[in-house]
């Protein structure tokens, strides 16, 4: 339709006659096909309620998809029938298949949280379920938290279902988007693998969606109005009636607090299809003086020579980016900060300086920009770029890389990465949380987790659990296909969660963390949501903060009584690409009622932008 002077994609809800408007109404350009799905409207209705957001702005998040899509003709595509076979499932992942496949039968909304230890086969077991649901002319949505991982998993899919196999994401090409496309204007029988946009689309002949390492925060948007993913899906199962698949070797608190509610089952596969469980060491690092690096302990850096000699395999572990954390002027103490961001610049190996909200950069000056003089600065923390450093100089002759996210913005050279390291041309892989989560790799028989702790120091009330699932997703990595594999747990400091290190026993850290849970009232035993207030104007953006925090507080005792506010507070990070930050929360054991409040707070034109995040998990 032609909007001022553009033609843009809408969609039309409405048909009315006999109108009279005081404009001349401008004809449409043309008419596009769109899928005859009969319950998306009001599927995106719900979704856009439960995020207290307009409903044109989810649609709207598609239609530069649909606008690529039909950029040009593409002729109606017939996806292969033929699958390539599958491999025969195990007892434990038979009775897992037949527990969930039985909704695809007769299709019903049942949530499935499918707790598999790391290298118990879930893939397999999706295979086999997709293959049914295909086969009944169904189509079904994989959601994976991270690109990186859709493209692997794409990859995989696409080996067995061949043209039935669709990528939706920021790495797919324009014509994949108009063969999928068509291929859902067809309904015809597919499966979309993506991230956020694919639980989004229209699908008329929807039949099972399958959530992976749904413990995953990745499956909230950074980026407003912050979907989540995960949680849509479970609202589309619901509408649509077809089954969900909430899969991961550790499971989210509320995923399990969930078990409770009706239409959700726990299915559980605590063997491994090949290999064995690892054996797990922590230790403490600081106690050996003599050790080869703070980071680096005698106990890790002999198990990895030991690796080495076997022509056997090792990952090395650090939840950090870059060279190190920050670099500080030693004589006045001066600190490099983002000029946009609220953050201190962190040092690469080519001595460049960058933000890791906004990729502000600059070269590091050779004296301090505050005392003019001095040009001594201390490099403080570490980095994966200064641990490869220091495994290159003690392992000259291995062969190392790293895969974080600066390494894994560029498509292809993560995919070498990755398959270099499969096929055993890499010794050595140093990573981030980039590397926890489902990739398969035979040859690792060590994983070493430099610094367990780090992410147990963050202010967040979530933090043991985030912290345990991350050391239990890497630790999987390990022995694969080998009977006899290692992990090193090093650690600062004693902590509760290096108790339950052995995956197995992760059920029993939920009972010891969901008390802990009710004994401070956080999710998910009550609800919590947060309102996010944001303005270029600092000044103001404190006066619409305050006036807010007020109105709530005065209206609390009649709107909602059930509910705590808290704040309001200056973020961690206070300001992104020259936006500031500030946060109210709102905690209550009925979602209503903070929605209420909400509703009264929107009711009045703020200058500052309110974003309201229903389920905030960072």
């Amino acid at each position: 339709m032609p909007l001022r002077k553009q033609i843009i994609a809408a969609m039309v809800i409405q048909t009315c006659t006999n109108i009279k408007l005081p404009y001349e109404v401008r004809p449409i350009n043309s008419i596009e096909h769109f899928p005859q799905d009969q319950q998306y409207l009001e599927f995106i209705k719900t979704v856009a309620q439960y995020h207290q957001i307009d409903q044109l702005s989810l649609i709207r998040r598609f239609r530069k998809y649909i606008e690529q899509a039909n950029q040009s003709e593409s002729k109606p595509i017939t996806p292969d029938a033929n699958v390539t076979q599958l491999n025969k499932l195990s007892i434990t992942q038979q009775a897992v298949y037949d527990l969930i496949s039985q909704d695809l039968i007769t299709p019903k909304y049942r949530a499935t949280v499918l707790h598999g230890v790391t290298g118990s086969g879930k893939t397999e077991v999706y295979k086999h379920l997709i293959d049914s649901a295909l086969k009944k002319h169904k189509t079904v949505l994989m959601l994976l938290p991270e690109v990186a991982l859709a493209m692997q998993f794409e990859s995989i899919m696409r080996y067995n279902f061949s043209d039935q196999t669709f990528g939706l994401h920021s790495a797919s090409t324009t014509k994949q988007k108009r063969q999928l496309w068509q291929a859902v204007l067809n309904q015809s029988p597919i499966l979309i693998i993506g991230v956020h946009i694919p639980v989004l689309l229209p699908i008329s002949n929807l039949g099972l969606i399958i959530v992976d390492e749904e413990h995953e925060a990745g499956y909230q948007e950074k980026k407003t109005p912050h979907l989540n993913s995960k949680e849509i899906a479970i609202l589309r199962a619901n509408k649509y009636q077809v089954p969900i698949v909430l899969g991961s070797a550790t499971p989210a608190i509320s995923t399990l607090h969930n078990l409770q509610r009706p239409n959700w089952q726990l299915a559980q596969m605590t063997t491994r299809f090949a290999g064995a469980f690892p054996t797990v060491q922590v230790i403490k690092l600081g106690q050996d003086q003599k050790q080869p690096h703070f980071l680096i302990s005698n106990s890790l850096s002999n198990a990895i020579q030991d690796r080495l000699s076997r022509g056997e395999q090792a990952i090395i572990f650090l939840n950090r980016r870059g060279y190190c954390f920050f670099v500080q002027c030693k004589p006045c103490k001066f600190i490099f900060y983002c000029n946009n961001c609220s953050v201190s610049l962190t040092l690469h190996k080519d001595d460049s300086l960058r933000c890791h909200y906004c990729d502000y950069r600059m070269m590091l000056p050779e004296n301090c920009p505050k005392c003019l003089i001095s040009k001594t600065f201390l490099k403080q923390g570490i980095g994966t770029q200064q641990i490869v450093s220091v495994l290159e100089r003690l392992f000259p002759a291995a062969r190392i890389a790293r895969a974080d996210l600066d390494s894994t913005k560029q498509k292809n050279i993560w995919q070498r990465t990755v398959q270099d390291f499969q096929e055993r041309k890499l010794d050595l892989l140093v990573g981030t949380q980039t590397i926890t989560k489902g990739y398969h790799f035979p040859g690792v028989t060590l994983v070493g987790i430099l610094w367990a702790d780090l992410n147990l120091h963050l202010p967040l009330y979530n933090a043991a659990e985030t912290t345990l699932q991350q050391i239990i997703q890497v630790a999987g990595r390990a022995g694969r296909q080998s009977s006899s594999s290692t992990v090193i747990v090093q650690t600062t400091i004693d902590h509760p969660i290096f108790n339950y290190l052995n995956e197995v026993d992760y059920l029993r850290f939920y009972q010891t963390e969901i008390q802990n849970r009710a004994k401070t009232n956080y999710p998910p035993i009550i609800r919590m949501a947060e309102l996010e207030l944001v303005n270029q104007d600092e000044s103001q953006l404190e006066l619409d903060c305050h006036a807010i925090f007020e109105i709530l507080l005065q209206q609390q005792s009649d709107i909602a009584p059930d509910t705590l506010i808290l704040g309001p507070v200056t973020p961690i990070v206070s300001k992104l690409n020259n936006w500031h930050i500030r946060q109210i929360y709102l905690k209550s054991p009925r979602f209503n009622q903070i929605v209420d409040l909400f509703q009264l707070i929107r009711q009045t034109s703020w200058q500052s932008q309110i974003h309201f995040i229903p389920n905030p998990l960072t």
